[in-house]
This record gives structure tokens, sequence and C-alpha cells, in this order.
């Protein structure tokens, strides 16, 4: 078989993903911090304790990406740290962000930034948290302090990551912390307050940060009713993909809030995002009637699932999502995209099927900018904690040791030749050379 090679552009994003929360470590004014504590909530009991000890230590898995070849890097910043009580912030904590912020752009890294990923500081839960209109004056004096501080090391921002995916864990499914409400009233409640705190964070960075550029990461996912379902499952699949795909992206570019319960606008957000951060992990059958559960866990007999039911991989989709952002018109970032796999067996495999499909995107002039893979390292994987392990670098919390997988230096080898060839198919997953390489020739889709 001739050798194929399927080339990226050259100023394409290489990159991986973390959240502060997950790799930080001690981040004791969290709300999770304080979740992890009670009992049964964390699978096993487990604990985050120092996490992947970011905190103390980013710098050594810096110099891992580094020579992975990524020049790019997402990662968060913890509120809690950052302003650990009302209008009090610390200066320390701003200090190491630009520490390690600086360390990202020496490595020749550009970081890409998330204001929210999932965690709160304890005194804005006791306050309401997203429930109470307070926030958004809150979030948006937090946006203006990190930008003010940190801005000038920051190109490219997300102001909160997995809206859709907060409200139903936190408030209709309970594996994140719980506030003051619950259920549908809590959610109803929290989702307008959301889009509020993401128009004031965009407006705020692009008045003291004009040539930034600010979205949000959306996680997307394949809901389709199983084969053979009756017109009716298939429309009803339909209406829950729009509400948890693509509601919240309609509301920012039409600035309005659709609901069942009824529509409204919002001040300043219609069209305050210059690109979409796409998060692709799963497909999902939908169950109707919904008795059981909204999605199905039960897979059809060739699917292949990743550790602890986490979903199936699905390659496929990650060009069907992408074709249906292409009516917004704005570039797509892969702001994450993994599995868990602890003994690295699928790892291989996903990593190049599902570049494989962004490629073909690229093919066809689709605006995929970069692909920050999740993650680098492993980390504590909230309600899951230690058992799903997503790192392209293997971590023994306990010790702290990091050993690449055979997956990083899969990936190191395509960051660094900007390409997917047939002769790392042949190393790694030689499986796919009869599928994806079958038949290709040499390809380059740089401009």
């Amino acid at each position: 078989m001739a050798r194929a090679q399927l080339l990226f552009p050259k100023d394409f994003l290489w990159g991986t993903a973390t959240a502060a929360y997950q790799v930080e470590g001690n981040n004791r004014n969290s709300d999770w911090w304080a979740w992890e504590q009670g009992d049964g909530r964390i699978l096993h009991n487990q604990k985050s304790g120092l996490a992947s000890n970011w905190w103390a230590n980013a710098e050594q898995d810096l110099d891992i990406a580094a020579e992975m070849g990524n020049n790019a890097h997402r990662l968060s910043l913890e509120w809690s740290r950052i302003e650990p009580e009302p209008s009090v912030f610390d200066a320390a904590a701003l200090g190491r962000y630009r520490e390690i912020l600086q360390g990202m752009h020496q490595r020749g890294i550009e970081p890409m930034v998330t204001l929210h990923h999932f965690s709160n500081p304890l005194w804005l839960v006791e306050k309401g948290d997203f429930n109470s209109a307070v926030v958004v004056d809150y979030f948006r004096r937090y946006t203006a302090k990190v930008v003010d501080v940190l801005g000038d090391l920051i190109p490219k921002w997300i102001t909160i990551n997995e809206p859709m995916v907060y409200i139903f864990m936190r408030y209709l499914n309970g594996a994140f912390p719980v506030g003051q409400h619950r259920g549908w009233t809590g959610a109803l409640g929290a989702i307008p307050n959301l889009l509020r705190c993401h128009a004031a964070a965009y407006h705020t960075i692009k008045e003291r940060r004009p040539e930034a550029l600010v979205g949000v990461a959306k996680n997307m996912a394949v809901l389709q009713a199983r084969p053979g379902s009756t017109a009716l499952s298939r429309w009803w699949a339909g209406r829950v993909s729009w509400l948890f795909n693509h509601m919240w992206l309609d509301s920012l570019a039409n600035g309005r809030l659709y609901l069942p319960v009824g529509r409204r606008t919002i001040p300043h957000l219609a069209g305050s995002y210059d690109f979409i951060g796409l998060n692709y992990y799963t497909r999902f059958y939908v169950n109707f009637p919904p008795r059981g559960g909204l999605l199905s866990d039960r897979w059809e007999p060739d699917a292949v699932v990743s550790d602890g039911n986490y979903g199936e991989i699905y390659p496929a989709g990650l060009f069907q999502i992408i074709e249906s952002l292409l009516p917004y018109k704005k570039p797509i970032y892969i702001t994450e995209n993994g599995v868990p796999d602890k003994d690295d067996r699928l790892r291989p495999s996903f990593l190049m099927t599902h570049l494989r499909e962004i490629w073909r995107a690229l093919s066809f002039c689709y605006p995929v900018m970069g692909y920050y893979h999740w993650s680098l390292v492993d980390n504590f994987e909230w309600d899951r904690g230690w058992t799903q392990r997503f790192g392209l670098i293997e971590l023994n919390p306990e010790t702290q040791e990091r050993t690449w997988r055979e997956s990083g230096r899969l990936y190191q080898e395509i960051c660094r030749s900007r390409s997917l060839t047939s002769r790392q198919a042949e190393k790694y997953a030689p499986e796919l050379l009869q599928t994806i390489f079958r038949g290709e020739a040499p390809v380059d889709v740089s401009p």
C-alpha cells in the first residue's frame, strides 16, 4: 500500500485542554471541594487532593506539552482562588496565574482561557449563585479584574464552559454540587442568568481588549432516535437535540432566550461571540417515552463504548456537528475531544479517526481553526473521581509521577508533522490501515 499523508494547514492550532479544579489541587474555597467531602458524592468516595498539582508545578506539564509539539493550550481560572471573598481579590493567586501564562508563551504555547468551568466560590453559592441576578454584576467584576491583570497574555477567551451540561448536572441530575435550588425551577432560573453573565463578560473583555477573541465552549453530542424508531420518536429526538445542542447558540446569535415557557430578549447578547468552541465526545440515543432517563445507555451491538460506560465512540458525529455549526458563520475550535481509556486501548484509534473527520471538514473549507485534546494529563474527573482517565499522559495521583502513554507519543508525531499518516497507523492503530487510509493518496489542505 502506498504511503498516505493527510496534511493540516500551517496555522492550525494543536493543543490540549485542562480545567483549574481538575488539575490545580487544594481548591478549598470552591463549592466542589465542599461537595466532594460528602459521603457517596464522588465515585468510591475519592478526593481531588493535590489533583495534578498544577498550582505548585504547572510548568512540569507545560514542558511536556511543548515536547509534545503543542502550540496551544486551553486552561481555566478558578474564580474561588481569585476572589476568595466577595470584593476581595487575591493578588498572589493572580500572580501565579500570570506566571503560568507567561510560562506558556515562553514555550511557544498560545493560551485560551476559560473564566467559568463548573466550579463556584462558596460565597457565591451562599448568595444564590446563578439563580440570583446578583451573579451578573459579580461575574462582570471578576472578568474585569482578570482582564486588567492578565489580559495582555490572553488572546482567546471562553466565558462559560458547557452551560447546558452545567445546568443538567447541577439542577436536574444532582451529580454536581447542588445550590439552593434544584429541579426545573432552578434550571430555568439559572439559564437566563448564565446568558447574562456571558454577555457581561464578552463586552467587558472587548472594551478592555478589543483585539481579543471571545467565545463559549459548547458541548454537543449526536442525539438521535434509535434505528427503526417511530416518526414521533424521531421528532422527539430532534427537539431534545436542539434544546441541548443549539438553543444556547441560537440565543447568542439572536439575543433571545428560547425556552418552552416563553421567549425573552437578553440585552447585549445578540452576536456576543467571535468563535464557537466545540466540545465533542459521543453519540447517544434518545428515549421516547423518556422513562428511565432521557438518554439511553443501551448501545447497538457493534458500538465501541469507552471506560465506565461513558459513551459510544462515534467519529462521524464530529463531522456532522461541525456541519451543523456552519449557519452561525463563525470560526470553530474543537475545544475538547477525548476518551476515558485507562489502558490506552482505544485512544490511538480515537485520535486518528476524529482528526480524520476534522481533516475532512477542512478539505471542504469549513472554518475549523484548531484542536484541543482532552486532556493533557489524567485529572480529577468531577463525580467520577480518578476512575476515568482522559490523559495523553498517565498520572499517579499519590506520587504525582507522569508516564507517557502511547497515544501521547502518537499525538506528538501528529502535532510535529501536522499530519495523519499511514505510518502512524501502522505503528499505533493498525486496524485503521484498511479504513481511513485505504486508497488515500497524499493530500495537503494547507492554504
